[in-house]
């Protein structure tokens, strides 16, 4: 009998394991639960880390190549400056800098005061070097001057004297009367007085040679001029055609000597006559 009874409870006791397994069971379920929600949180947690880390990462790539387009351009662009920052650098280039507390730069020496007597010394030999620089530029200027004038003056006086001769040498029966007067327009003091005196008796003789003379200037130079005093001394070589009413002409060649004096209408013969023998021009 107490055989079959064990056997009973033997039997009886798997029964009452599955709710004792079960009884155990209920309370592991909630802590499962917990475990599984758990990881899930890291998770998510997990990814938004990586998801913040990716896009810092991406706003880093986009500063580096912001950066590196701005260095680009940098080195694409002329190497100028703008006006208001050179003209800063300029100024402070510009300033001197203040020298540095306790540096062993030597000060600057005072600057030299320059002695009044000595500036009044160099300003009075500058004042005569100029002044002498002035008259010498006014005496050269003058004699300049002066030469150009004894030129022209002594152009003037060979011309009358040349015209003078040839209107003395020049005479013409047929219009005796004409080439007196011009005798007399050319000539001044003594020669003109001769001529004036002689005037009745030398138409008398040309008329009755019935000739014709005329003149021409071979050269001339000038032996004398004073312009102060108006006298001058020329001489001459003149051609002397005298051509008679009746047959040929003949030429001669005289060397005069004429003496000027200077009139209110210009330069005039004086005095006229024959050169002496070897006096050439």
């Amino acid at each position: 009998m107490k055989a079959k009874t064990e056997p009973a409870a033997e039997d009886q006791q798997p029964d009452e394991a599955p709710d004792a397994v079960q009884d155990d069971a209920k309370p592991a379920r909630p802590g499962r639960a917990a475990r599984i929600a758990g990881p899930g949180k890291a998770v998510r947690a997990r990814r938004a880390t990586e998801r913040e880390e990716a896009a810092e990462s991406e706003e880093a790539a986009e500063s580096e190549e912001a950066a590196e387009s701005e260095e680009a351009a940098e080195s694409e662009a002329p190497d100028t400056e703008p006006p208001e920052r050179a003209a800063t650098e300029l100024e402070s280039d510009a300033e001197p800098s203040a020298p540095k507390a306790g540096s062993q730069e030597a000060p600057e020496p005072p600057a030299r005061r320059r002695d009044p007597v000595m500036l009044v010394a160099t300003a009075v030999t500058l004042i005569a070097a100029l002044a002498a620089a002035w008259f010498g530029w006014s005496a050269y200027s003058a004699s300049q001057d002066d030469s150009l004038a004894y030129a022209r003056e002594r152009d003037r006086v060979l011309a009358s004297a040349e015209q003078g001769i040839v209107n003395l040498n020049t005479l013409d029966y047929r219009n005796i009367d004409a080439g007196l007067r011009l005798w007399q327009d050319s000539t001044t003091a003594e020669l003109y007085d001769n001529i004036a005196k002689g005037r009745a008796e030398l138409e008398r003789e040309v008329t009755k040679g019935r000739t014709a003379t005329t003149a021409k200037i071979m050269e001339s130079g000038l032996i004398e001029l004073d312009i102060r005093a108006g006298k001058a001394a020329v001489i001459v070589a003149v051609r002397i055609t005298v051509t008679p009413a009746e047959g040929k002409p003949s030429s001669r060649t005289n060397r005069l000597t004429g003496r000027l004096t200077k009139t209110a209408d210009g330069w005039k013969l004086s005095g006229l006559g024959v050169a002496p023998t070897g006096t050439g021009s």
